[in-house]
């Protein structure tokens, strides 16, 4: 398959994912981006358009920093930092964004671990 039509499925996928959920200042949208080497969670008030909170594996505050990566084992660690991080904001409930990952993998371990934390999907 082409490049460019992987891209636009890609695409697709993801603003037919986006469409269907939304975050408010009491249920922030969980929104989870995982590079080659990095995974980036924010929460996300889309009514205001401002972000909540955030955890990443390139942010200071993150225990470890040097050794995780984009795997499943790095997604249970940050499913438990992001929901501290939440937690600690006052922040209980969240709608999970997956983006354009399919719900396997290291997106179905890490939303595991950000329930373990605390957190309500």
């Amino acid at each position: 398959m082409r490049t460019e039509k992987k891209q636009e499925l890609a695409r697709k996928r993801r603003w037919r994912v986006r469409h269907k959920i939304r975050g408010t200042r009491a249920r922030p949208r969980m929104a989870v981006c995982f590079t080659n080497k990095n995974i980036h969670v924010q929460f996300i008030d889309d009514a205001a358009g401002v972000t909540l909170a955030a955890a990443s594996t390139t942010s200071k505050a993150t225990p470890d920093r040097e050794k995780l990566g984009a795997n499943a084992a790095s997604a249970k660690v940050m499913g438990g930092l992001a929901a501290q991080t939440a937690l600690s904001k006052g922040l209980k409930q969240v709608v999970f964004d997956r983006g354009r990952a399919q719900y396997h993998g290291k997106v179905k371990a890490l939303a595991e671990a950000a329930r373990e934390a605390g957190l309500q999907f």
